[in-house]
């Protein structure tokens, strides 16, 4: 078999290995995913649709299924009710978004706020933005001034962790 040949079978063999023929690439009992809108833009946060972790669905029946994202460390989840989010929105909703915090297995530091402050970075770009969450996390509406991806830090009562969120054009 020639050089061309060789490359060829390989290829097909790697192709091969790869696909999932139609299975799930996740794991069985793994809660569902959707890529965000801006998988080829390096956002990394995905928003989930399957079932809210254990700490994060009280107020919700066990089998709600809402869009949400985890935090990096798995230390806040952003419960997506104004999903997809939009830097605009004429139709007259929001950008409403429930921070649910894990429950901390420290108790929190007395002397740090409770505020939950974002500190909102738009992937590639300069603009920063902050925004807070007056009493720590809980409901908001959570707006940005532009379209895409926002790399969002975030701090509240001494902890901290971070995500991305997809703001879509209005």
């Amino acid at each position: 078999m020639g050089s061309w040949g060789r490359l060829l079978l390989g290829s097909v063999v790697l192709l091969a290995g790869c696909t999932t023929a139609g299975r799930s690439a996740a794991p069985v009992g793994a809660p569902a995913t959707t890529a965000s809108a801006s998988a080829a833009t390096g956002c990394g946060s995905r928003v989930e649709q399957g079932s809210l972790p254990d700490w994060a669905d009280a107020g919700f029946g066990r089998d709600a299924r809402i869009p949400h994202v985890l935090g990096a460390r798995g230390e806040i989840a952003a419960v997506l009710f104004g999903y997809p989010l939009s830097q605009a929105r004429d139709d007259g909703s929001n950008n409403k978004i429930l921070w649910v915090s894990r429950p901390a297995t420290t108790p929190s530091d007395p002397t740090s706020p409770a505020t939950l402050v974002i500190t909102a970075t738009l992937d590639g770009a300069d603009t920063q933005v902050t925004r807070e969450v007056t009493g720590g996390p809980g409901p908001s509406i959570i707006d940005m001034p532009r379209a895409g991806c926002w790399h969002l830090e975030l701090r509240w009562s001494g902890r901290t962790d971070t995500m991305d969120l997809v703001y879509a054009d209005g």
